[in-house]
């Protein structure tokens, strides 16, 4: 069976897998390390621009490793997590100071690196050095739960263990990087999370879950993600033709990104309750301020976290003293500050350049 399923979708990724993506293919283990940190927790048609755009700005680690922060992060704008960009530019200087800015072999070393976890150490080191390790990913174990009809939870302790070593035993130890990215592909393409294409299906023909009509109900899963919902008030403070920024050091979200300065609060405000919150008040006492205008409602969905809020634009007819993190700045000055998407909305709606 296991030979079967493997031969298969060899055959598959060989005659139909038409999936294509800039980096397939690819044998450098920079740009496959690139193009992975990418795409983890984002699509690839919205990585895909991100991933060109850091080719041709840093076209090989060196290049990537002695370039300033700010414009790594720029770069990386609208992306989201940005822990990942944090700990792409560590890696790069791990490499470039203790590797000579090439790019090790050993799948211990890889996994070794900040941001590297198992999924990314085995398909760097399957695709640019063709190593016996299978990579296990969410497509890889939706695809392995239905075929071999395991409902084992895939977020359990157990779970990992048994998809982990279900996947290496069906790897074509022989050519690893065609196989891993088959088996991707044929994920994302075939055997997808919802209306997935059993009748072309190359391995319909011996899947459980198909015979036992289980296909939906698999892969099992085990735990709900938490979810909680944050209201961002972001003011503007204007002054003169100035406007204020600091940049998030907090260990949350948007951390080394810029911001306005924020009320945050766990419900919905009025205007008239931003007005008489304390910390509001505080600020501006003894200070003459005039909101100018206030945006409408703007929300954005991350995995854990819902986000809603507003931004107010005050002008302020004395020089305000928000804070020591906070600097003032012109408008030209924001085109190379890297921001949040939630931020970027509101200031593209205001027609504010912020081009990369």
């Amino acid at each position: 069976m296991k030979v079967f399923f493997t031969q298969k979708l060899l055959e598959w990724n060989k005659k139909l897998n038409k999936r294509a993506m800039p980096w397939k293919g690819e044998k450098d283990p920079y740009k496959i390390w690139l193009s992975e940190i990418i795409l983890q927790q984002t699509r690839v048609e919205q990585g895909w621009n991100y991933y060109l755009r850091f080719i041709e700005h840093f076209p090989t680690i060196t290049q990537l490793a002695k370039a300033p922060e700010t414009k790594v992060f720029k770069l990386w704008e609208g992306l989201g997590y940005y822990s990942r960009c944090r700990n792409l530019i560590a890696t790069a200087h791990t490499i470039f100071n203790e590797y000579n800015g090439q790019f090790p072999n050993d799948y211990n070393k890889i996994l070794a690196l900040k941001g590297i976890g198992p999924y990314t150490a085995s398909a760097i080191s399957s695709f640019a050095f063709n190593l016996p390790y299978a990579v296990v990913d969410g497509n890889v174990q939706r695809v392995i739960a239905r075929f071999l009809g395991i409902d084992v939870p895939v977020d359990s302790a157990k779970g990992k263990s048994v998809f982990n070593q279900l996947a290496f035993d069906l790897l074509d130890k022989k050519q690893p990087g065609s196989y891993n990215q088959a088996i991707m592909d044929f994920g994302a393409t075939i055997c997808k999370p919802q209306a997935p294409l059993c009748t072309v299906c190359p391995v319909a023909a011996r899947c459980v879950a198909l015979k036992e009509k289980r296909v939906e109900s698999l892969p099992v899963k085990e735990k709900k993600i938490q979810k909680k919902t944050r209201w961002f008030y972001y003011l503007l403070l204007h002054f003169g033709k100035k406007i204020y920024v600091r940049q998030r050091v907090e260990k949350d979200i948007w951390q080394q990104l810029h911001e306005f300065y924020l009320l945050e609060s766990d419900k919905r405000l009025t205007i008239e309750e931003i007005k008489k919150d304390a910390r509001v008040k505080a600020f501006f006492r003894g200070k003459q301020a005039v909101i100018e205008s206030v945006s409408k409602e703007y929300s954005q969905q991350l995995t854990h976290q819902t986000l809603h809020g507003r931004f107010i634009e005050v002008q302020l007819l004395k020089e305000p003293q928000p804070g020591s993190e906070f600097k003032a700045v012109t408008y030209h000055d924001l085109e190379h500050l890297a921001f949040p998407k939630f931020i970027i909305t509101y200031l593209r709606e205001k027609n504010v350049n912020l081009s990369q």
